[in-house]
């Protein structure tokens, strides 16, 4: 019965109609067993009038079947499979079992969201996931990434979850209703249902005392007790008879049953299929009949409808399987491993459940399930299914060997605590080299993703050196990854060159394992602050590499980009992180899109593609999220912290107040230190006008390409807070590295910094060289910039006309790029000057978001909606969505005038 529910009800109405009309979104039901989550689900479904509704719900006993939950809820949805993208049809309809071959879960969960969205097309639809806490890691992964991203579809998540489970269903970035005990009237409406006469106040209101309003319990006791005891005319028991708690009134039930009938119901309680015709052929292999199943049906601990057959409630569920001895729940796992032979999974699972020692055909079969599981991408079942065929394994290096797999692929379905206690346990039975190394590795990025970097550097370089021992092909990559740590500041007690571990290749070798081998000596070099030797290995590379681009290639090529950014080699750069994330869009490799979003963030920056940048950094806030590291999201958030600030916007404070947030409850990670820069970068520009605490806030910056792209910060600043001393340092620091690599953006900063420092007679030739510097340079901010100092000394200087010229040109560029702050220092100089400053009118690109801005770019590639929506992991529906937006606020009819317009 549902009562007192009305705020709830309320909530799903809403979420009902805006689904109707075209905005879908998702919610959350939490509560305690027996709070009435069940009931008020059933209550939306009967209001879902005009909608196709889809139903599934978490099965603890199925937990480690993957995708198992998400089966049955598009189930009924399996005929359009084939109406999907093809890369996206494949991998659900792997994931789904509807299909043969290897599947990318999120290529798999973005399948989910198009097919749910292309059922809404003919009506909208409510997606019901009762148990929530229960349902297995790969389809709950599936279904947050939907709810996440719904936005213009028609269809509604609506998911209910119990609280107080050891599998949370914790998703604090959802909207939630939680479900509190009922009281006064509608405590009575619960109570009155189940009585003969009026139930007394002061009865109820002990009632509700005793079982804190849940609304489960009154009912049950509403049963227990009797007429005179809920009017007042008898006194009641003491204790209570649910005392115990809801569970205890179900087992109590139980145990009043006969013996074949408990035994029924153990069955029905370890079966994962819900099917009468499995329970019962169990039952019949240990000799219990239909006189069992009716037994239990009429006390009503199970319902029968049809095939299909339900308990009566979880509690009822966890209560008999927990009341039973271990030798009963073998009997029935093996009764039901029998029956279920035609399901390799569940067999497999149901036969584990049974084992009570050591057995080689269960391992072999679990073994087969953790194959099928990863290639369909559901990850967190490998791990499961191999970490259970471990316990079962004599062989000790057999065992090490399935700890690993499992350790893995619990890291691959964002697990790192489960991953690194697996990892743990092999390491304690895997002694081959080979295998050793790739564990270290495994632990190398557990840690340095989630914890330290210099830790988990050591991992890395243990694994670089043990594989050099006996595989050099092994160990190039660990020994180039090492180097590429140590690029980023990692260090190790270890006094270990990664660069030194490993032989230079042939002259005859491969282009690219030649690449590689300048990769790790330039990351080396690095890491040792030597910049000649870092630009001539990279360099050396980029030749390697450019005649046979390297689309694809998910090591060498996101490496090469990374080496354009750290020696400033911007348009390379941009090209390099281009193609990645082109690559990436086509494959639909998400992780591999969120790398190229954050990681060609700092060249846009640089080079003024502030609006792409932001973009970039927008659409890669939720991408990270969906990988299930929260941690990772606080570097596109401190992104955006640095692009507002430069544009002078207040959500600044709010992008950084989340980056606090992010970091203080989750681990970062190795982007911590780019986040901790990005950081303090944006307060040094946010109290720009205050120079003390600005200069205090950039002097913390530690990453060398982060210290360079502020550097002119850094002189402005510091010379106004008279530390000429500090600008002499970042100057010498920029000066170094501009003579090692003769990058031009590099020359220009060295001689703006040159100039701010000099004497008043020689600021000038200093100012020329830097603005000579910036036309081989794309970094149209510094040029900015140096344009606003020079056009500032001239005016100081009294030779107003000529500083007009640079202050113009200032102007305009900071007027472009949206550099409000800047814009306006630069309109300030230029009334100084005796000029007026009108301001222009400037693109109204910069007023699309940042979806509608990803959109328009693919659009204008020639991309069709639905394309466009496969590479940015949305609905089709939104793209269209999106895509009438900017038609509107770019006064465009057509794909072609689209195409025409330059939107940066």
């Amino acid at each position: 019965m549902l009562a007192g529910r009305d705020r709830e009800r309320a909530a799903i109405a809403a979420l009902l109609d805006a689904a109707r009309t075209g905005t879908g979104g998702a919610l959350v039901i939490r509560g305690v067993a027996g709070s009435g989550k069940s009931t008020l689900l059933a209550d939306a479904v009967s209001a879902a009038s005009g909608m196709r509704v889809l139903r599934t719900s978490g099965v603890e006993s199925e937990s480690p079947l993957a995708f198992a939950a998400l089966q049955r809820l598009l189930w009924p949805l399996r005929a359009r499979l084939d109406a999907l993208p093809a890369p996206q049809a494949a991998a659900l309809g792997a994931a789904l079992g509807e299909a043969a071959g290897d599947g990318d879960r999120f290529l798999a969960f973005l399948g989910t969201l198009s097919l749910l969205a292309d059922a809404a097309e003919e009506a909208p639809v409510l997606a019901v996931i009762d148990d929530a806490h229960w349902l297995d890691d790969a389809s709950a992964a599936a279904l947050l990434f939907v709810a996440r991203r719904l936005q213009a579809e028609r269809v509604a998540l609506l998911f209910a979850a119990r609280d107080g489970e050891a599998h949370d269903f914790d998703v604090p970035d959802l909207p939630t209703a939680v479900l509190g005990g009922v009281t006064g009237p509608d405590a009575d409406t619960i109570l009155s249902a189940r009585a003969d006469d009026a139930v007394d106040p002061a009865v109820r209101d002990r009632l509700v005392a005793a079982t804190g309003g849940n609304p489960l319990a009154l009912g049950e006791l509403a049963d227990a007790l009797t007429g005179d005891q809920l009017a007042g005319r008898a006194s009641l028991p003491t204790p209570l008879p649910l005392t115990g708690g809801v569970e205890r009134g179900f087992l109590d039930r139980y145990r009043r049953l006969s013996t074949n009938a408990q035994r029924f119901l153990l069955l029905a309680a370890a079966d994962d299929t819900g099917r009468l015709t499995v329970v019962r052929d169990a039952a019949a292999r240990l000799d219990v009949d239909d006189d069992a199943l009716d037994e239990a049906e009429r006390v009503g601990l199970l319902r029968v409808d049809g095939d299909s057959l339900a308990l009566y409630h979880p509690l009822v569920r966890s209560a008999v399987y927990r009341a039973a001895t271990s030798t009963q729940r073998r009997a029935v796992h093996r009764a039901l491993a029998d029956v279920l032979a035609a399901d390799p999974d569940r067999h497999a699972w149901h036969l584990a459940a049974a084992a009570d020692r050591p057995d080689e055909s269960v391992v072999a079969a679990l073994d087969g399930v953790a194959d099928r599981a990863a290639a369909r991408g559901g990850h967190e079942a490998a791990s499961a299914a191999w970490a259970r065929a471990a316990e079962l394994t004599v062989d000790s290096k057999a065992r090490g060997r399935r700890l690993f797999s499992a350790a893995s692929s619990a890291w691959l379905g964002a697990h790192p605590s489960r991953a690194a206690g697996l990892a743990a346990a092999a390491g304690a039975e895997v002694t081959d080299p080979v295998q050793r190394a790739r564990l270290l590795l495994l632990q190398g990025q557990i840690e340095w993703n989630t914890h330290s970097l210099n830790e988990g550097y050591d991992l890395v370089l243990q694994a670089a050196q043990l594989a050099a021992e006996v595989d050099e092909a092994t160990a190039r990559p660990l020994a180039m990854l090492a180097a590429a740590l140590s690029a980023f500041g990692a260090r190790s007690p270890r006094p270990v060159d990664p660069a030194a571990l490993v032989t230079e290749p042939a002259a005859d070798a491969p282009p690219t394992a030649r690449a590689a081998w300048a990769l790790l000596q330039g990351f080396a070099a690095v890491g040792r602050r030597d910049w000649a030797t870092a630009a001539a290995s990279f360099r050396r590379a980029f030749d390697l590499t450019d005649p046979d681009p390297l689309e694809g290639d998910h090591v060498l090529q996101p490496n090469l980009g990374i080496a354009a950014w750290l020696i400033d080699e911007d348009e390379r750069s941009l090209r390099l992180h281009e193609e990645q994330l082109t690559a990436a869009r086509r494959a639909g490799a998400l992780n591999m899109v969120e790398h190229a979003l954050t990681r060609g963030f700092h060249s846009q920056l640089a080079t003024g593609a502030w609006t792409t940048a932001a973009g970039a950094a927008a659409e890669a806030l939720p991408l990270t999220a969906s990988t299930g590291s929260t941690g990772l999201t606080a570097l596109p958030t401190a992104q955006l912290a640095v692009v507002a600030a430069l544009r002078g916007d207040e959500a600044t404070d709010r992008h950084l107040a989340d980056v606090a947030a992010i970091r203080a409850a989750h681990p970062v990670g190795i982007t911590d230190s780019l986040v901790a820069d990005l950081a303090h970068w944006a307060r040094a520009l946010r109290t720009a006008g205050q120079p003390a605490p600005a200069l205090h806030h950039l002097e913390q910056l530690q990453n060398p390409v982060r210290r360079r792209m502020a550097a002119l910060d850094v002189f402005d600043i510091a010379v106004r807070a008279g530390r000429e001393d500090v600008a002499r340092t970042w100057l010498t620091e920029v000066e170094q590295f501009a003579a090692a690599t003769g990058t031009a953006g590099a020359v220009a900063v060295t001689e703006h910094g040159r100039a701010v420092l000099a004497d008043r007679p020689d600021a000038e030739k200093h100012f020329l060289a830097a603005l000579d510097a910036h036309a081989a340079s794309p970094r149209l901010p510094d040029r900015a910039r140096t344009h606003l100092a020079y056009g500032e000394h001239l005016r100081r200087a009294r030779r107003r006309v000529d500083a007009r010229e640079h202050l113009r040109a200032a102007l305009t560029l900071f007027e472009e790029l949206g550099a409000a702050p800047h814009a306006e220092r630069a309109a300030q100089e230029l009334r100084a000057s005796g000029e007026t400053a009108r301001r222009r009118d400037v693109t109204t690109t910069t007023e699309l978001t940042a979806q509608e801005r990803q959109v328009a770019g693919l659009v204008r590639q020639g991309l069709s909606n639905r394309d466009v929506a496969a590479r940015l992991f949305v609905s089709p529906r939104t793209v269209d969505f999106h895509l009438r937006n900017v038609f509107s606020k770019l006064g465009v009819a057509s794909r072609a005038e689209l195409t025409a317009l330059a939107l940066d």
